[in-house]
């Protein structure tokens, strides 16, 4: 591997958990995200010439920490900023001596960016790309708007923080729960975009849904009395659970409901169970805690051999009561039809705008599959639709092959 593609690497893997290390004691995201921009120029122009360091990461935070204490010094900020830059320079000449990985901080670093100064709507965004890596045309996706008005958006929030000078600041303890909500969409969000990417080798984001799964783990450790914290990890764990199950020998996409039950992980299976067993203790319910339901309703076909539709539209029912997301009504729509028929289904569906859904690939597709089921000639369309919105080359196989069951009837 040359220099470049390791200076690349290491900025895939390191990126946000080096942001994080430096914001949530410098406070200033933006002079962060300058400095650590220089520090990856910088290895770009000397690893060449000095070779790569033994260790990378403890490089580039040397470099990046440096050039904030320069910028203070030219830029005179008080005594006490720079004492906080000194002492993150201790620390970094500690953690280089001893060879030790510095501290993950980006949980408190997804924290600090639910500052009540930063458009609630943006706070996930903010935290997906600045903390998580993940670029503003994935985010887009995630959110279902245009690349281009999702990345205007973020430029805006930090062109915000830089103007108006915004300090980052952990809330106090009994702000953590009404904060919570945005760290665990980005969480959840960023376990969305690995899951979906798994099968594409080149990806560079198919390691974010084990970090994902190792963020609501420390999450667990520092809100241990709130459900949806749980209900997340039970909702990660029945997904990835079902891993193995998703493709076939040859690679091929396999739908939940025709996949092999016994090559789900178990253990994993009874781990989500215990996480919905706690948070269900709690007696508060939540939008995670009725996703993961759904999914443990999925899972007792290990022990049944079926699956309660029924069961599983009452709880997409309440999900859509508390959350109606784009999901939850798509998700609704199909469990419905499976339940109480097509027609039902395609009725749900329909009542959704559109418009509002023409780059959300589950809509088209659910919409393809329930307009052949009662012979509408929208089916190709909607297929259509749905396999030029296929990022997965399995998955948009599978669809074909879907859409050619209508050519032969």
């Amino acid at each position: 591997m040359n220099t470049h593609s390791i200076v690349e690497q290491t900025a895939r893997d390191a990126y946000g958990r080096l942001i994080s290390y430096l914001a949530v004691h410098w406070r200033d995201l933006q002079a962060v995200e300058d400095a650590l921009g220089d520090a990856f120029l910088a290895a770009l122009e000397t690893w060449p010439e000095i070779g790569v360091p033994d260790l990378p990461e403890a490089w580039l935070l040397t470099a990046a920490r440096r050039r904030l204490i320069d910028r203070a010094r030219r830029a005179n900020v008080s005594a006490n900023a720079l004492t906080t830059l000194f002492a993150i320079a201790e620390d970094t000449q500690r953690l280089t001596a001893s060879g030790a990985a510095f501290p993950d901080e980006r949980l408190r670093m997804m924290l600090l960016c639910t500052l009540p100064a930063i458009d609630p709507a943006m706070r996930t965004p903010l935290m997906l790309q600045t903390v998580l890596g993940i670029d503003a045309a994935r985010i887009a996706s995630a959110f279902v708007v245009k690349p281009s008005t999702m990345g205007q958006r973020l430029t805006r929030v930090k062109a915000k923080i830089r103007a108006e000078r915004l300090t980052f600041e952990m809330p106090d303890e009994e702000e953590v729960p009404e904060r919570l909500d945005s760290v665990l969409q980005a969480i959840y969000a960023a376990y969305g975009t690995g899951w979906e990417e798994e099968a594409m080798a080149d990806s560079p984001r198919r390691r974010l849904a084990g970090e994902a799964i190792y963020l609501g783990k420390l999450l667990l450790q520092f809100a241990p009395g709130e459900p949806e914290v749980y209900g997340l990890m039970a909702l990660m764990l029945h997904c990835e659970a079902r891993r193995e199950a998703r493709y076939d020998a040859e690679g091929n996409y396999i739908p939940l409901s025709h996949q092999d039950a016994a090559r789900w992980d178990r253990t994993l299976t009874m781990e989500a169970e215990r996480c919905l067993l706690a948070a269900s203790q709690a007696g508060r319910i939540g939008s995670f805690q009725l996703m993961a339901a759904i999914q443990s309703a999925h899972a007792q076909r290990l022990w049944t051999g079926r699956t309660e539709w029924a069961a599983i539209a009452d709880l997409y029912e309440g999900l859509v009561s508390l959350r109606p997301t784009w999901g939850a009504l798509v998700g609704q729509a199909a469990a419905v039809a499976e339940a109480y028929g097509a027609g039902r289904g395609l009725s749900l569906l329909e009542a959704i705008p559109a418009a509002e859904v023409m780059n959300y690939q589950p809509y088209w597709a659910l919409a393809g599959h329930l307009y052949k089921r009662v012979g509408r000639e929208e089916a190709r369309s909607a297929y259509s639709r749905a396999i030029g919105l296929c990022t997965d080359a399995s998955v948009r196989r599978y669809l074909i092959g879907q859409a050619a069951e209508i050519e032969m009837r």
